[in-house]
């Protein structure tokens, strides 16, 4: 994750860090003017005294060589000068393409320009040695995200806690993964000693009643469904029923995919939300879609109210800024990464351990 942002992070702290040296005159100017003043003196050992006008224009220029040393001892002491420091002015002539990496690395620009806020108040006008402005940079941005990222709850403490069924309503667009998903945390309940059934409340495709029967059959775990086109929220509010009846610890509601504008199959999934009132609403949605799926989670945010995030295919993303950007902007945890197709490919999410992958 976030290889990308760690290869070019060196080359922008470089960038930022040379300004003291492009305005300083060059080493070889220096040498050919000392070069210049020996060839007009040398005329002066001349045996021929009577040409002493030659002498003239020598004695009244201004000791070249001596400003020439001053320059250059300028130069060099700026050049191997420990310590730097980073103006207003130079941050914000490279800030532009530090924003360019983040966005690159699926960052929202929101994040973005929160993570350069806070970098440039914790940088600009101090000296800090230039060897160390790289490490310095990557340190602050790693506590930057560190702050961001929320922490995530115990879900399963939280099931196991409750008397009564625990209802999870799983929303999210189609291709996230969604019903695999609900299927991997199935088999994580089982794990744990928590009994569960699945809804199967995707009435809008035929296909996806199938698959959750499927997911159901390898895994042991009861599935509750009807015909295709049935009302979802009725599927829904019988499996919690048959839960009640049958002492299930918890209910797991896959519900039908949907592109997050449109607005009729959005209102079914408040329908969902406003009957069956469950106690967790998760978003899952792909790690790899960037700043798609902060738009996604921001309109089943305001539809139901999120309570947490599970990211599919974290195990194929590469950057690691979608993680970072739908936890910022829904200030809604992340609870699970998706790692695998197998079942047991569901990892809890870890603020440290996530950290760790970034490799900043």
């Amino acid at each position: 994750m976030f290889g990308k942002l760690k290869n070019k992070l060196k080359d922008w702290t470089e960038k930022v860090s040379q300004k003291d040296d492009s305005d300083q005159p060059e080493p070889k100017k220096t040498i050919e003017k000392k070069t210049s003043l020996k060839k007009e003196i040398k005329p002066k050992k001349s045996p021929l005294k009577k040409e002493k006008p030659i002498e003239n224009p020598i004695k009244k220029e201004p000791l070249p060589a001596e400003e020439t040393k001053k320059e250059t001892k300028s130069f060099f002491k700026k050049l191997t000068s420990k310590n730097i420091t980073i103006s207003e002015e130079d941050f914000e002539k490279y800030s532009e393409d530090l924003e360019f990496l983040l966005l690159e690395n699926n960052v929202a620009l929101e994040v973005a320009d929160k993570i350069i806020s806070e970098l440039k108040e914790k940088i600009i006008n101090q000296e800090f040695e230039k060897k160390d402005l790289e490490e310095l940079i990557r340190t602050t941005l790693k506590e930057i995200i560190e702050e961001v990222l929320v922490e995530p709850f115990d879900l399963i403490r939280k099931i196991k806690e409750k008397k009564e069924p625990y209802v999870i309503l799983f929303c999210g667009i189609n291709g996230s993964g969604k019903t695999t998903t609900i299927a991997k945390f199935a088999n994580k309940l089982k794990k744990e000693n928590i009994s569960c059934v699945m809804s199967a409340s995707d009435t809008f495709r035929a296909a996806a009643i199938d698959q959750l029967k499927k997911h159901g059959e390898k895994l042991n775990i009861p599935v509750i469904s009807s015909d295709y086109g049935t009302d979802p929220t009725a599927v829904s509010f019988d499996t919690i029923k048959y839960a009640k009846k049958n002492k299930i610890d918890c209910v797991l509601i896959d519900t039908a995919g949907r592109i997050h504008t449109a607005k009729n199959l959005m209102a079914e999934i408040e329908k969902i939300n406003r009957i069956c009132k469950p106690d967790t609403k998760i978003f899952i949605g792909e790690s790899i879609t960037g700043n798609d799926s902060v738009e996604q989670v921001k309109a089943f945010d305001e539809a139901v109210n999120l309570d947490g995030i599970i990211l599919s295919k974290a195990d194929i993303d590469e950057k690691g800024g979608t993680a970072l950007s739908v936890g910022y902007i829904t200030k809604k945890p992340i609870l699970f990464l998706g790692t695998g197709q197998e079942y047991d490919k569901l990892e809890k999410f870890d603020k440290k351990k996530f950290l760790e992958k970034l490799d900043l």
